[in-house]
């Protein structure tokens, strides 16, 4: 054997099903940025659409396009990471929705316009400040947006934003800005079907987040928030696992999976991995593999887990990041596409 993801698509599904039951009734917008935040994408979306999501957020076009070559014409997907006319096109010619969250862009878009109106969504600064249209500038930009509209360049589907979910003042000031885009919106003439502004922890959290669409990735995939709630209270679980194997036991117990992998060198020390005797302490890990405590219990080819459920000792993806300080999706969006995905029902 050598380091392997194991990906539980039958867990993907009881996610999903968790999430509907939890935001309803608002639609849940399955993100799948990073190939699925490093799941696989097309396995992932094809299940999800069989599960029956019909809404994918797909971060660029690239992704997006991977999407609806899986799935067909009647997803929906939408992409907000577009940075050239180039792109747009694409996007068009892909049916997907975009996300718009400055004047140039809507231009490209109405430059580029098709047969049929292209779809937006018109994004709002919240504070954030990551992307999207400042509050003073956003009544031009939606009397702009309107005027497009009328003249059959573009149809307003949606008006979304990102929060920081820092605070619960800060996200309820972001919802206040939200609620006050929205008013504007309408006296503009425009009447999104679509508004959107949670992810994952505030559509669980807070039901006055949810409108009419959540977006929720991390969840999905069972990847709970650092310092929150664990899996169980959040009702979901992690669908993937990462094994690795024995490769030496003199004079340490050695395994295969490296930094290489996109593991941080940083965990040795943190964290213990899974084994068929239970945790062990990883004590070690940089380019030419890990190492971890035992002294002869362990046999050559013997599988350890690095991170996943397993029942044998190991923590989740979250568990790790938290020994080095960071976030649940960025350990599993790190691991190297080299390593091999095999997925099971």
């Amino acid at each position: 054997m050598s380091v392997v993801l194991h990906v539980d698509l039958d867990a993907l599904a009881a996610n999903l099903a968790e999430i509907r039951r939890r935001v309803a009734p608002a639609l849940h917008m399955l993100v799948v940025k990073d190939d699925a935040y490093g799941h696989g994408l097309e396995p992932v979306v094809q299940r999800a659409w069989t599960e029956g999501v019909k809404w994918f957020g797909a971060f660029d076009v690239r992704t997006g396009s991977v999407v609806r070559a899986a799935l067909g014409p009647e997803a929906r997907i939408f992409v907000w990471m577009v940075g050239s006319i180039d792109e747009v096109r694409d996007a068009l010619h892909e049916d997907l929705d975009i996300g718009v969250g400055d004047l140039g862009l809507l231009e490209d878009i109405a430059t580029a316009r098709r047969p049929a109106a292209a779809r937006v969504h018109l994004k709002i600064d919240t504070g954030l400040h990551r992307n999207g249209v400042r509050p003073e500038e956003w009544p031009a930009f939606v009397a702009r947006a309107a005027q497009l509209e009328h003249d059959g360049a573009i149809e307003v589907v949606g008006v979304w934003s990102h929060i920081a979910e820092a605070s619960e003042a800060d996200d309820d000031d972001a919802r206040e800005a939200f609620d006050a885009a929205l008013s504007v919106a309408r006296d503009a003439g425009l009447r999104p079907s679509m508004r959107h502004l949670a992810a994952s922890a505030a559509a669980f959290d807070r039901p006055e987040f949810r409108y009419d669409a959540v977006r929720v990735g991390a969840f999905a995939y069972g990847i709970r928030p650092a310092g929150g709630p664990d899996e169980t209270e959040l009702g979901i679980r992690p669908i993937a696992r990462l094994s690795a194997s024995v490769i030496e036991t003199d004079p340490v117990v050695r395994i295969d999976a490296t930094s290489l992998h996109g593991l941080p060198s940083s965990l040795g020390g943190r964290v213990t991995v899974g084994s068929p005797s239970g945790p062990r302490r990883l004590i070690a890990l940089d380019t030419t593999g890990g190492s971890i405590e035992g002294e002869g219990a362990s046999l050559v080819g013997e599988e350890i887990t690095v991170y996943g459920p397993s029942g044998d000792g190991a923590g989740s993806a979250t568990t790790l990041a938290e020994a080095v300080g960071t976030i649940g999706e960025e350990i599993a969006l790190r691991l190297s596409p080299l390593v091999p995905r095999v997925y099971s029902d």
